[in-house]
């Protein structure tokens, strides 16, 4: 565990807004030098000079994460900028929703390319250098939808198991190792995830009600969802104190375990509203 956050240095990919920019400020506020990418470069310009100009140890770097390269290039850039990188938070992502049936082939890789390969190019990228130099930590956010289904969440769903699947076969990978991982599941939380419209490449085809569907979800974010800041605190600790699963919701502890009680009783999958 990193212990002492005070001096050290985060590197935060989709950090221009939500979850993202939210833990960037709570590791600000525990003294880190925190490096923020996103892909979307105007809001990345405009959240770096806020909090430059507030005095903050902040820098900017554009990057898409379905890239390996652009992945490369973030992690050389922090390490020749600071001289190391002591918490990395694979964050970036994107929250297509629907039924599977009105989704499509472009869809599918477009989300898993965000997703779960973005994840993976970080953890490939960054990892064996923090295990070289004998310090770290990874943070990969998956989401409540990684340890329950739902039905109208059925590739999004898919996509969060998979970077639960791969953030906890690298926790044991690294058990060995002074690099921790810790592996982020909120539920709601007051973000842009559902706005996906606005990041969507131009080759990805879509159902027709699929903007319909987003938009009836971000509604529900912003009635219900709690705030980025709650969500951050918690990694904070979770970093502090080398705690693998960081729950935001108390539904979601029940939310997991139903699937086990299924297995258990040996019982089609439960219907989850």
């Amino acid at each position: 565990m990193l212990g002492e956050l005070d001096g050290r240095v985060a590197v935060v990919t989709g950090a221009a807004s939500g979850i993202g920019l939210a833990m960037s400020e709570a590791f600000l506020a525990e003294g880190m030098q925190v490096v923020l990418s996103d892909r979307d470069e105007d809001s990345l310009d405009a959240q770096v000079e806020r909090l430059a100009g507030a005095g903050a140890p902040v820098s900017g770097e554009v990057c898409d994460v379905t890239d390996p390269d652009a992945v490369a290039a973030l992690a050389d850039t922090a390490w020749d900028r600071h001289g190391a990188v002591h918490l990395l938070c694979n964050n970036a992502g994107v929250g297509p929703a629907g039924p599977m049936l009105q989704t499509t082939p472009t869809e599918w890789r477009w989300t898993f390319d965000v997703n779960v390969l973005g994840v993976a190019h970080g953890v490939t990228t960054f990892a064996p250098r923090m295990v070289e130099a004998g310090v770290g930590h990874i943070v990969n956010v998956a989401s409540q939808a990684g340890v329950m289904t739902t039905a109208l969440l059925g590739m999004y769903c898919a996509s969060k198991h998979a970077v639960v699947g791969l953030s906890e076969a690298l926790y044991r990978e690294l058990d060995t190792t002074p690099v921790g991982v810790s592996c982020l599941c909120p539920e709601l939380v007051r973000t842009k995830i559902f706005d996906v419209a606005r990041l969507r490449p131009y080759w990805v085809d879509v159902h027709e009600t699929t903007d319909a569907n987003q938009a009836a979800l971000g509604e529900i974010l912003d009635h219900r969802g709690i705030e980025p800041s709650d969500v951050a605190a918690r990694v904070v600790d979770a970093v502090r104190t080398g705690r693998f699963w960081v729950f935001t919701h108390d539904v979601t502890m029940e939310m997991a375990m139903a699937r086990f009680e299924d297995l258990r009783a040996d019982r089609n999958p439960s219907i989850i509203g």
